[in-house]
């Protein structure tokens, strides 16, 4: 079937829905065949689908720094390797960081899709997920790094796949500086079999409309992203908002570093400027501009059409600065491999424009305050490398209170990692996993509240405590309280207890650690807040009695029964008087 006009809107509808199927069959495919707990437990992975233009048409639900990082990541691997020195059949293999968008164990595999009577590719699949191991220069994750070549093995765009068939030489390579091969190369495999879904389904797609048909109502798709996108940016006030936070250290000075944000509307038009932010660090935490993009990318489409797909329209309206060398744009050979600050900056651009757009809530943690585990298992006999990217309470906005226990919402779809994998898959034993009263941010609405995590060793092992907001608090707003930050614990109740943010510690059987992740930002004066919920919160375990009385001015006797503290009678009275006085 062949098409020149435009397509009606039901037809495109039906497509793009198709499409977005042909991402979520990927997605399922490499869940189901992954062999590693981060990829089918948490689900920290990125499947993207491009036009022949590199073009995003649809994605499956995965990690939101991924997904924006692949249309980043697809355009310079192209570029590289050549259009015209692609086959059928043909696989690559990126993860150079500064092409990427991201560390270097978060490996993107990518793909041509030919389609009979088109020259060149008439699409592009991009499948990005986080290996275990690729000889970096400390198993797991590498916190202090000082430049690029301490972090793994570097490809940037290299065929793994030629005509259909791996190309042993690299796969070998790739095995023989892992440190866990059987996973390594084992996930290498789930990421082929979902390129090979979406190679298959998507030639279904075109089998069924017509590619030309299909091609057309990509442009549509992608031109209705754009007119929402413009509308709703369009809608918000014009201005300059700025914004600055403070990531704890680069691992390897104790200096916070400083980030800087302006963000402007212009019409129906969003600039995102870095540029006030320090310089490149020595340590592994500065960011790529394509993890930068990714960043504001997700802050837009969550501000004009969070509950549609996405595609490449619904960025055409977006700027986004930060000039070569910036702590934002890290360049050869930069350290990037511990990218925690992404989550960091990714609510300094909430902060800045909280208070111009109702529905931004405080901050949510402030950070993602995860932990990994590694060792060697007598049971099996094998060395093991497990994560968790642990929950925290999310802000309060200024009509609902924050969420308890939840992922970041910078990280979309994420989950924790069960405790019955994490004892499985590692000799670590948990002795408490409970909610934490009193960390959510006091406030007429409370920030919600985070989780405590008591942990032993049962061999000797390690400990990697991920964490880049544990020296200053996440931000409140309107006169909300700023809660405790997140930290990590090591040896507690011992002469020896240390209280670290990111930190690599080797333990010995019978060691415990405490994982304490932060609760979210308060919204409004807690003395406004409705007394029945305060009496709520006490029971529910969320608040202590004693901060009842001591924030909220409510003394709670009982289900019912509660008294106003002086505070909280004056206060009632000073906003009835402003009430009348208008």
């Amino acid at each position: 079937m062949t098409t020149t006009g435009r397509l009606d809107g039901a037809t495109v509808e039906v497509i793009r829905n198709y499409l977005v199927s042909v991402g979520e069959q990927m997605r399922r495919t490499l869940v189901r065949a992954a062999f590693n707990p981060v990829i089918y437990e948490v689900l920290d992975f990125g499947i993207s689908l491009y036009n022949g233009e590199l073009e995003l048409m649809a994605e499956a639900a995965g990690i939101t720094h991924f997904l924006g990082a692949n249309d980043y990541a697809i355009r310079k691997g192209v570029e590289y390797v050549g259009r015209e020195n692609m086959a059928s059949g043909d696989v690559y293999l990126l993860n150079y960081p500064y092409w990427s968008g991201a560390h270097s164990y978060d490996a993107m595999l990518f793909a041509p899709v030919f389609r009979d009577g088109k020259d060149g590719p008439a699409a592009y699949l991009a499948v990005r997920a986080h290996w275990m191991d690729l000889g970096a220069k400390a198993p797991g994750y590498v916190l202090d790094s000082t430049d690029m070549h301490q972090e793994g093995l570097i490809f940037p765009g290299t065929k793994i796949v030629s005509r259909g068939e791996p190309v042993h030489d690299i796969l070998e390579l790739v095995r023989f500086n892992s440190r866990l091969p059987d996973l390594t190369i084992g996930d290498f495999h789930a990421q082929l079999a979902a390129l090979r879904t979406g190679e298959i389904r998507l030639a279904q797609v075109w089998e069924k409309f017509g590619g030309d048909t299909v091609d057309q109502a990509v442009r549509q798709i992608i031109e209705h992203g754009e007119r929402v996108s413009r509308k709703g940016v369009a809608a918000l006030p014009d201005g300059t908002w700025t914004a600055v936070e403070y990531c704890d250290d680069d691992s390897i000075t104790d200096d916070l570093i400083r980030m800087e944000v302006k963000v402007t509307i212009d019409g129906d038009r969003m600039i995102v400027d870095f540029n006030g932010s320090d310089g490149a660090v020595l340590g592994p935490v500065n960011l790529p501009i394509g993890s930068t993009e990714s960043l504001a990318k997700a802050t837009l489409k969550e501000l004009t059409s969070p509950h549609e797909p996405t595609n490449a329209g619904h960025f055409r309206n977006l700027e986004v600065r930060a000039d070569p060398g910036n702590f934002f744009h890290a360049v050869y050979p930069s350290a990037t491999f511990t990218q925690w600050s992404a989550i960091v900056a990714f609510e300094m651009l909430h902060k800045a424009l909280a208070g111009v757009i109702a529905s931004i809530p405080a901050s949510s943690g402030g950070d993602e305050p995860g932990f990994m585990a590694l060792g060697h298992d007598p049971r099996t006999g094998r060395d093991f490398v497990i994560s968790n990217n642990e929950g925290i309470g999310w802000g309060a906005t200024r009509d609902h209170d924050g969420a308890n226990a939840q992922q970041h919402p910078s990280q979309s779809v994420v989950r924790n990692t069960p405790i019955e994998v994490l004892e499985h898959k590692s000799t670590i034993f948990h002795e408490r996993l409970e909610l934490i009263p009193d960390s959510g941010g006091a406030g007429k609405f409370r920030g919600g509240v985070g989780v405590l995590r008591q942990v032993r060793y049962l061999a000797d092992g390690e400990v990697l405590s991920m964490k880049k907001k544990s020296k200053t608090r996440p931000w409140a707003l309107d006169g909300g309280h700023e809660p405790e930050p997140s930290e990590m614990v090591l040896w507690p109740g011992t002469d020896r207890a240390k209280r670290v943010g990111m930190y690599r510690a080797a333990m010995k059987a019978g060691d415990r650690f405490i994982n304490r992740t932060a609760g979210g930002g308060g919204y409004g004066n807690p003395l406004d807040r409705d007394p029945a919920a305060v009496v709520a919160d006490v029971l529910d375990g969320y608040v202590t009695a004693e901060s009842a009385e001591r924030l909220y001015g409510v003394i709670v006797n009982g289900p019912g029964d509660w008294r106003p503290t002086p505070a909280r009678t004056a206060r009632a009275t000073e906003v009835s008087r402003r009430t009348k006085e208008g």
